[in-house]
């Protein structure tokens, strides 16, 4: 079976290994990479990686900032897209946690069942667990606690990322789910399921409700797997990640909501600590080529840079400060529970 990972990646040089090791142990066979505007190594070392057959590596396409959608586009043009069994978009900080089987994708699908086109996994968000200092060693060891799996901000309902079949009729890939062809009847409706192998809800197979396109609630839905999203990993790679996008900060106050949505430490799992054995080896496997593992020290020397660089600022120096001092309720359940006179 042919499972292709398409990403987009900018300043991602110290967690590429993790990811691209993790995924082929998982059961992904290529991977379709995006850069664009890097200046931490990602680029280089994606064309090393490229060189030796462990990936593709294209720059991004777009030529305004919708660099997501422009690069999924040209995605599907690609013959590691089109000569693909199964597509998987996702991002370097997302980890498909599988329960069932030997924890592959392969597994997962066969537990959803055989017809299913397309499969949708609920996220969950690791928090920060008040880490601040950068490590190289992986993501997936350090960060251990999340949000109530079943309820993320007050919602039930949680985003999702989707694996898609060859034979979804695509119009499109979105960066959470495919989007098929309008005027389909009926009877040629894909197979869709939940990560629990059942049928995702009509209104969100149809993209009915805008509120629903993205997400559905995740209580029942996670079965067979779950999606460890590790947005914010320590302090230091959160403030390197906030500068990568390149927003002029000056003279405006710095929100701190995705953040804190994103921070509750409400719920232990470390269920995908079963792969460390496993990732380690594949880590240092890639690392045992001299050019990969003197780029991939690079990239972190660069992102430890970055950060001191960053830290001389005033302004970087009151948004550490502000993290660090930040609530770990979510805003809207911090709200909620002023409302019901519950918040001290």
């Amino acid at each position: 079976m042919r499972i292709t990972a398409v990403t987009c990646v900018k300043n991602e040089g110290p967690f590429l290994l993790e990811w691209i090791a993790y995924n082929r142990l998982i059961g992904v066979t290529d991977h379709l990479f995006y850069s664009n505007d890097c200046s931490d190594a990602t680029d280089r070392l994606l064309d090393a990686l490229a060189a030796r057959g462990i990936v593709q590596h294209l720059p991004n396409p777009a030529e305004g900032r919708n660099y997501q959608m422009e690069a999924l586009k040209d995605a599907r043009k690609q013959d590691i897209v089109a000569n693909a069994d199964w597509v998987w978009v996702a991002d370097v900080d997302e980890f498909l946690n599988i329960h069932v089987g030997d924890h592959t994708i392969p597994a997962l699908i066969a537990a959803c069942g055989a017809e299913r086109q397309a499969i949708s996994i609920n996220f969950q968000f690791f928090a920060n667990d008040d880490i601040d200092t950068y490590e190289d060693r992986p993501v997936i060891a350090q960060f251990n606690r999340c949000h109530n799996p079943d309820l993320w901000c007050g919602e039930a309902a949680i985003e999702v990322k989707s694996l898609v079949r060859q034979d979804f009729p695509l119009q499109y890939f979105g960066a959470h789910r495919p989007f098929f062809r309008k005027g389909l009847p009926k009877k040629k409706l894909p197979s869709w399921s939940d990560a629990s192998g059942r049928d995702v809800q009509h209104k969100f197979l149809v993209a009915a409700n805008p509120r629903r396109i993205r997400k559905f609630p995740a209580k029942g839905a996670r079965d067979f797997a779950t999606l460890n999203h590790y947005a914010l990993r320590s302090l230091d790679s959160y403030l390197v990640k906030n500068d990568r996008g390149d927003v002029n900060r000056e003279n405006r106050h710095f929100d701190d909501t995705y953040w804190r949505e994103r921070n509750d430490p409400a719920w232990e799992d470390t269920s995908i600590h079963r792969m460390l054995p496993a990732l380690e080896q594949a880590l240092a496997e890639l690392k045992s080529d001299a050019e990969i593992a003197a780029l991939h020290d690079e990239a972190v020397a660069l992102h430890m840079a970055k950060r001191d660089e960053l830290l001389r600022q005033p302004e970087y120096q009151a948004m550490q400060a502000q993290l660090r001092a930040a609530s770990k309720l979510p805003p809207q359940e911090e709200a909620l529970m002023h409302e019901l006179g519950l918040a001290s």
